[in-house]
């Protein structure tokens, strides 16, 4: 059917159809790689080496920092760990579709030789769980204004993903994507850091404040959530031979200057970080034509990047 056919109004209509978007094109929300792009440096932090950990997996380096302000014994547990080489030569023993992937001594699940396990050398077999802590104002915190199902507040602190309750004076991290918590038994004081996981699915929020949340990866995470899915209960391996052996975990702290890796993570109490969560609050451009207005804090992605030796 040609234009010259149909009424008037109705062929205008049409016409304009077919006419590039520019109006919705001016409108759009710049890109978070556009915002970051004009980033000033001091809006950049340099994690501490003390608080990062390298973990060697034979497909690359997972880059995990550690949140001594939220878990400080388990930190430093798992710090004496690494330091006496507690996690080289164990595996990842668990990878669960859609919710995490385990690592530690496979001797430690249900069907393990306990007879096999190894040693924790110094580090401590019981902690104190630590799943919540008092507020503390001194602590940077970016809200997000959209509320939240699991908490009375959300937002963020320190580059992690956190949550409050000003009725109780507590506040904790959340278990968002690549959160790095602390397995345990049903003991609230089993959960030593010998065994951690990471998730790799929708964020199951439901855990928050039963699990110790030690840190968060921030680099490598496709190492962990591109693995076999395990067949056994709950995502374990059932055979040796499909685990991933982890050949190392270092601290930053412990590797030469080097061999370091010159990691910055954007701090979430920088200028540009609140316009990325404005940015992606209020998305449009040519596809997304309908803002959301809001969104949940597991769907922000905390910016990090890796300097040449000439930054």
């Amino acid at each position: 059917m040609h234009l010259r056919h149909l009424p008037a109004a109705l062929a205008i209509a049409i016409s304009l159809l077919s006419l590039p978007v520019a109006a919705d094109t001016a409108k759009s929300t710049p890109t978070a790689k556009e915002l970051i792009a004009k980033s000033k440096a001091d809006e950049w932090r340099t994690p501490d080496p003390a608080n990062l950990l390298y973990m060697q997996l034979p497909q690359g380096r997972v880059v995990i920092e550690l949140a001594p302000d939220f878990t400080p014994l388990h930190a430093q547990n798992i710090r004496t760990l690494v330091r006496e080489h507690y996690f080289d030569g164990l595996a990842i023993i668990r990878v669960q579709d859609n919710f995490v992937t385990q690592w530690g001594d496979p001797n430690d699940d249900d069907s393990g030789d306990k007879s096999k396990l190894k040693p924790l050398g110094s580090a401590k077999a019981k902690l104190p769980p630590e799943y919540t802590r008092a507020i503390d104002a001194k602590l940077p915190w970016t809200a997000l204004p959209d509320g939240d199902v699991y908490a009375p507040q959300v937002g963020f602190s320190e580059g992690f993903p956190t949550a409050r309750d000003p009725a109780s004076g507590r506040e904790w991290l959340t278990h968002c994507y690549g959160m790095v918590g602390v397995a345990r038994d049903i003991a609230p004081d089993s959960g030593n850091g010998n065994s951690l996981y990471a998730v790799i699915g929708q964020a199951p929020r439901g855990l928050d404040r039963n699990l110790a949340i030690a840190g968060r990866v921030i680099e490598g995470m496709q190492y962990l959530s591109g693995l076999t899915r395990g067949t056994g209960a709950l995502g374990f391996y059932t055979q040796a031979a499909q685990r991933t052996p982890i050949v190392s975990v270092r601290l930053a702290a412990d590797v030469p200057a080097a061999e370091r890796e010159n990691i910055q993570v954007l701090r979430t109490d920088s200028p540009t970080f609140a316009a990325i969560i404005d940015a992606k609050r209020n998305r449009r451009d040519a596809f997304y034509t309908v803002p959301a207005g809001k969104i949940d804090l597991c769907s922000i992605d905390i910016p990090s990047r890796t300097l040449d030796a000439k930054h």
